[in-house]
């Protein structure tokens, strides 16, 4: 795979250079009840070997693994209901720790009260409030934070990117525990993204300008750039629990937006003679007007966190932070990066727990100003109507998408199978920009999906610590099951299972890469967001009814078009209702663009 401009192309890095990096191999975890600061703490045994020379690297995860708590004001804090909640490593399905859950506590109003509900028994999530109210210090008129200049806040963002640079390899380390993600994809693919969008926000940081405006008469009109104040980040709820309730996203804003309607913006660059393309189709965004993010934010925790912190953080505001509760090591572990670069206390709170409960807290929280969620549709309606029944809050939706990927008669066929591999089974096939509906010409249907099951049989399945392996587990045993159910669906309703389709019983949360062709249109594979390791291919005629099918959805997501004739890739992208249409290429993600999708994929952008 080659990497242009640093970026990764096809969900894999580049392979050349220098030596691997290796992973903290023989790490565990284990919950004792040794005093800390009051509190439980987990204890930490590193298995050395050959990686003795890890144990100086290994002092930081120590301290957060010492500290899975709630951050507020730059501490740590157990939680006040005195509730836990495990994380585990869907590789071995093994419990990593617990965690300090930021629940609700029941309290007994007193019966002479005025409330009509007097001598009830009523609801309140202190937690929340206390990392909303630290929020609201931090972002008071007067306070460090907002004395601080725009350069000040721009070298911050720089220090937490050599911060990331500096611990690389432990925080790959640990999100590889706790999403079974291989290593080398956090290591090269997340951290990477992570640290060139911290930096790319924190140069955008003293350049975001007003402007000035010629009006009637003698008056002298301008506009400033604001920030909005305090913004909710909510990543999936408890999905065992709810499964519907998925998460929210930090977001930022300004007074003052600026409008861009349906503007474009184009990237384009040459590889293997073929022109590649990302036409981002903005929707009212830019630096000012928000961010919100999709892609449950289990399945790309860090790089998720980053891409809703980094901006919101550049303009000025302050931050709640609601991380998943299936992968919360790394966004504790930043928690210690913001005190330790020097963030003042309150501007970056986070509040571990589940959607139901910490997440609800927050959507609906009088004193929070902006919220973008990301995840199911369903869930955003709900959002978007307690926004409105609280305080009218900013609300950005991302939600999910049903993605095409159409291969022309007359593409390049190597580089159009090899990118629908990699766009549909890159992170095990949980991403919201998965090429999960794969659309092929039928003159080159059958050699297609030839070659597409050659790729999944050479796809190598296992532990993610090892360096070969390209997939690792699913996410949790709810999404584990969905994922074989509707496998199972697509076998009775009539689609040809060309290989896979089963789940590998002697280790964790492991499925077989699996790929149908004969798919039609009405089957539950083409039209579910499956969220796994499953390629459906199909076949078309011609350009106007592919169109027509790839549009038949819900989603506008994303969209990838394989051509040579760049009139026909051209009327595509145009055609195709996509807030991203890649053009011979997948996954080709930018800090400096737009991302976001239409109809029920939501509103609103996010970088």
């Amino acid at each position: 795979m080659a990497a242009v401009n640093g970026a990764v192309e096809n969900g894999q890095p580049d392979k050349k250079g220098p030596p691997l990096p290796r992973p903290l191999r023989g790490l565990e975890v284990k919950y004792t009840k040794v005093s800390w600061g009051g509190g439980l703490c987990c204890g930490v045994t590193l298995c050395l070997g050959e990686l003795g020379w890890c144990i100086v690297l290994l002092l930081p995860v120590l301290l957060i693994l010492l500290s899975p708590q709630i951050f507020i004001n730059n501490e740590w804090h157990e939680s006040t209901s005195g509730k836990k909640f495990p994380t585990y490593n869907p590789s071995t399905l093994e419990k990593i720790c617990d965690i300090e859950e930021g629940d609700k506590v029941l309290i007994m109003l007193p019966y002479f009260s005025l409330s009509p509900c007097s001598g009830r028994e009523d609801e309140e999530y202190p937690d929340v409030d206390n990392a909303v109210e630290a929020a609201k210090a931090a972002f008071q008129r007067g306070s460090q934070w907002r004395q601080m200049d725009a350069l000040s806040r721009g070298r911050l963002l720089h220090k937490l990117a050599d911060l990331l640079e500096r611990d690389r390899v432990i925080l790959a380390t640990l999100e590889t525990m706790d999403t079974g993600k291989p290593f080398l994809q956090a290591y090269f693919i997340d951290l990477e993204g992570c640290i060139k969008t911290l930096r790319y926000y924190a140069g955008w940081a003293d350049k975001i300008q007003g402007r000035t405006i010629p009006v009637d008469e003698n008056f002298v009109c301008f506009t400033r750039h604001e920030p909005m104040g305090v913004c909710g980040a909510i990543t999936p709820g408890d999905i065992v629990r709810q499964p519907s309730y998925l998460f929210l996203t930090v977001t930022f804003t300004s007074h003052s937006a600026i409008e861009r309607s349906q503007w474009s913006y184009v990237v384009l660059w040459k590889c293997r003679k073929v022109v590649k393309m990302q036409v981002a189709k903005d929707e009212n965004s830019g630096l000012q007007e928000g961010l919100g993010e999709k892609d449950k934010w289990w399945n790309f925790p860090l790089l998720m966190l980053v891409w809703k912190m980094a901006p919101a953080l550049c303009c000025g505001n302050t931050l709640v932070i609601k991380p998943a509760e299936q992968t919360p090591l790394t966004s504790l572990y930043i928690g210690s990066l913001i005190k330790e670069v020097g963030f003042p206390p309150g501007v970056v709170n986070i509040v571990p727990g589940y959607g139901p409960t910490a997440g609800a807290a927050i959507s609906t929280h009088q004193s929070i100003d902006k919220i973008a969620f990301t995840g199911s549709t369903k869930v955003g309606k709900l959002i978007k109507e307690a926004a409105s029944k609280s305080n009218l809050k900013r609300v950005t939706l991302e939600l999910g998408g049903k993605n095409p990927c159409i291969v022309c008669a007359d593409a390049d066929l190597d580089l159009a199978v090899e990118c629908a591999h990699q766009g549909v089974f890159f992170n095990q096939g949980q991403c919201c920009t998965a090429a999960s509906r794969v659309f092929v010409e039928e003159q080159i249907y059958p050699e297609f999906v030839k070659r597409s099951v050659e790729y999944a049989k050479k796809r190598l399945v296992g532990d993610p610590f090892d360096a070969r392996t390209e997939q690792g587990p699913q996410i949790d045993q709810k999404q584990f099951d969905k994922i074989l159910e509707l496998i199972e669906s697509g076998m009775k309703e009539g689609a040809k299972l060309e290989y896979g389709g089963l789940a590998i019983e002697d280790r964790g949360l492991f499925i077989k890469p699996t790929v149908f062709s004969e798919v039609t249109d009405n089957m539950r594979i083409a039209k579910e967001e499956i969220f796994g390791p499953v390629q459906p291919i199909m076949k078309f005629k011609s350009i106007e009814e592919v169109i027509r099918r790839a549009n038949n959805t819900e989603y506008g997501l994303t969209a990838a078009v394989f051509t040579k004739n760049l009139d026909r890739a051209l009327t595509l992208a145009s055609a195709l209702q996509s807030g991203t249409v890649w053009i011979n290429c997948y996954n080709a993600l930018y800090a400096q663009a737009p991302f976001g999708g239409f109809k029920m994929s939501g509103n609103g952008r996010e970088l």
